[in-house]
């Protein structure tokens, strides 16, 4: 098998911001894994909050080169690195490489049956409320978004916004920017707005208090859940896992996480950390798994990779198979 490794980057159609961080372009590796006339390929973006960048990742899999290229399958892969964006790049690219191997597509390989997924469009942190409410007028074609906010003018950046798409099916997400007291504060006040969940309200590592908190919206554990082994713990604090590949080191694990999850009764997303369609395929399959559905990297770029998934006015059609799988 011969392993190749490359970085790239690609432009945000605008600035994208969240809880203190601002991203202009998203960067990204890209493994292609080659034996016997075919090309598996695997895109990831890295955990940023665990200090992943795309030469970090890709520094990461030079050290298990030699190995890889000796013919690994994904079982052994897991335990040659650990979570994380660099084994989510090798393992797309082996499921890629089984899938033009065999002929089959990925959704065979994986036991997942195809279907057209509703995407959220993503709303990220501007100046002020008035400015993200006319971002998110300007989705009106899309009936489902994500409202990104921080602790400065959350409720009056989530009423603006409404106020703009009263049709619109809203989560929010804090991306660990409150306390328990604003969490409190502002649950009953979103419930009111139709919020159908709020995402991370509080700092991985430092949420153990939602245990004894019933939120009138359900909760969901993004940053406190990366793979399986942080499973016992978020299903204590929250309802709802995101699923994100670049955490759980690729889809053999996110699968492996999304039944774990869904046998103790917890509602289930999928997510993305931006990326290409090369990065978002792989999430298409979960998504065809779970509840709501958060894999719009490829509309926050200047550009896509090409050719890409399919996006139409908020649904996302099964990847080509010249797409990835």
């Amino acid at each position: 098998m011969k392993l190749s490794i490359h970085t790239e980057s690609w432009p945000a159609a605008r600035p994208f911001r969240i809880t203190g961080r601002e991203w202009l372009s998203f960067e990204s590796v890209v493994v292609e894994l080659a034996e016997g006339g075919a090309i598996g390929r695997g895109e990831a973006l890295g955990v940023f909050y665990s200090d992943e960048t795309a030469a970090s990742l890709a520094a990461q899999i030079e050290q298990v080169a030699e190995r890889v290229e000796a013919g690994i399958d994904r079982a052994a892969l897991a335990a040659v690195l650990p979570p994380g964006g660099a084994r989510n790049a090798i393992d797309c690219a082996l499921w890629d490489l089984e899938s033009k191997a065999s002929g089959k597509r990925i959704f065979e390989l994986a036991g997942v049956e195809p279907r057209t997924l509703t995407s959220v469009y993503t709303i990220s942190i501007e100046a002020t409320p008035e400015r993200m409410a006319a971002h998110a007028a300007s989705a009106a074609s899309c009936p489902l978004l994500k409202v990104k906010l921080d602790g400065h003018q959350p409720l009056e950046r989530m009423r603006a916004i409404r106020e703009a798409r009263p049709d619109a099916r809203i989560v929010v997400d804090a991306n660990q920017g409150w306390t328990l007291a604003q969490l409190k504060s502002l649950a009953p006040a979103f419930a009111n707005l139709g919020v159908e969940m709020i995402e991370q309200p509080l700092p991985r590592g430092a949420d153990a208090e939602l245990e004894d908190y019933r939120s009138p919206v359900p909760l969901g554990a993004d940053e406190s859940c990366l793979h399986l082994g942080e499973l016992e713990a978020a299903a204590r604090r929250y309802q709802v896992i995101n699923i994100k590949l670049d955490k759980t080191g690729g889809l053999t694990h996110a699968l492996e996480l999304a039944r774990a999850a869904r046998s103790r009764g917890l509602g289930l997303m999928v997510g993305c950390m931006g990326g290409s369609s090369l990065s978002i395929a792989p999430a298409f399959v979960v998504g065809c798994l779970v509840d709501l559905v958060d894999i719009d990297g490829p509309l926050l770029l200047k550009r896509d990779r090409m050719p890409g998934l399919t996006f139409d006015r908020g649904q996302v059609h099964p990847p080509d198979a010249s797409v990835w799988g």
